[in-house]
């Protein structure tokens, strides 16, 4: 067999590889992921830590994990999430998706959307509105502190709306004229209103780790400018058999 004809042979195979249906991972109690976590707020926030994510329980639908920050003392925080990696919480009294990176079984094109609207989420909206639409973006190499793989991409855009509450914004400073210095107040009376932003997010899923081993979330203010970017990376994981 010429070298030329295996290349031609391999390369077919890791195409056909490709665009095979990619079913959900077989989790167990034990798999654990070692994740660099950075959190990045306007200009000037930024935070990193380590954690280690452990499945405890493995149920139908769901997965009971335990989060704790790799060299604490501290007890491990224990969460339920889907067994696809979404995440839930309680939007107006019922327990609603607020994001799902996986949707099985994954396809190069695959779409799917999470919508949710939360009702009085603080003192400043009276809504909130969030809107994501999720495609599978192909097959591509990815670069982590854990090592190179080969990760099926997915991608999400989306836009956040928010009702604002009628609110009168009370301020003052001092007016420094030479000789003198008076103090000033002035009110700012904020009428109801809409106002929207953009968000995007990536995921980049490997089928040998059983989830993604890269993630980028990103949220972008009203006039377009990123306010938060959070960052996941595969620093180690440790799998049952």
């Amino acid at each position: 067999m010429s070298r030329g004809w295996l290349v031609a042979a391999l390369g077919v195979w890791s195409c056909a590889a490709c665009a095979q249906s990619i079913d959900a991972p077989a989790l167990k109690a034990g798999d654990s992921w070692t994740v660099a976590e950075t959190t990045e707020a306007g200009q000037q926030g930024y935070s990193r830590k380590e954690e280690v994510i452990t499945v405890e329980r493995v149920d139908s639908d769901d997965m009971l994990v335990s989060v704790k920050e790799d060299g604490s003392n501290q007890a491990p925080t224990e969460k339920m999430v889907g067994r696809d990696w979404s995440r839930s919480r309680d939007i107006n009294g019922k327990q609603e998706t607020i994001n799902r990176p996986l949707a099985f079984p994954l396809r190069d094109g695959k779409k799917w959307t999470v919508d949710y609207t939360e009702l009085n989420p603080n003192r400043m909206h009276t809504r909130e509105t969030f809107h994501s639409e999720y495609v599978v973006t192909g097959w591509e190499d990815v670069q982590v502190p854990a090592g190179t793989f080969k990760a099926l991409k997915i991608e999400a855009q989306g836009q956040w709306t928010a009702d604002l509450a009628p609110a009168i914004i009370h301020g003052s400073g001092a007016a420094v004229t030479p000789g003198d210095v008076s103090m000033a107040s002035q009110s700012v009376r904020i009428t109801p209103h809409t106002i929207s932003g953009r968000l995007y997010k990536a995921f980049w899923y490997v089928p040998e780790q059983k989830r993604f081993v890269k993630s980028v979330e990103e949220y972008y203010s009203t006039k377009g400018v990123r306010s938060q970017r959070f960052t996941e990376e595969l620093t180690a994981s440790k799998l049952a058999g």
